[in-house]
């Protein structure tokens, strides 16, 4: 599904026009990635989880070559699904 799906989608349940629902869209889009660069936790009960995470610099090879390729610490960003979340997928309600 892509984001112009899920608009639609919403559109269509809620009435709204698809300009207004691309533009709360848009927001959450926004704020979710303001929480992550503030490195703040995102928590929709029911939903899930979203966090950041450091990964550590760390070495790698090259398999063609059997070179060292260094790999940078980074921020990697995280989702851990909600036990109900997690129930509605497996179908266990």
């Amino acid at each position: 599904m892509t984001k112009a799906d899920v608009i639609a989608r919403i559109a269509s349940q809620t009435g709204l026009t698809k300009t207004d629902v691309r533009e709360v869209v848009e927001g959450f889009f926004d704020a979710v990635k303001s929480s992550f660069k503030e490195n703040d936790p995102l928590e929709i009960r029911g939903f899930g989880t979203f966090h950041v995470v450091s990964r550590a610099p760390r070495k790698a090879r090259n398999p063609r070559t059997g070179e060292e390729v260094p790999i940078p610490a980074r921020k990697r960003p995280v989702f851990k699904p909600s036990r109900e979340m997690i129930k509605a997928i497996s179908g266990t309600d």
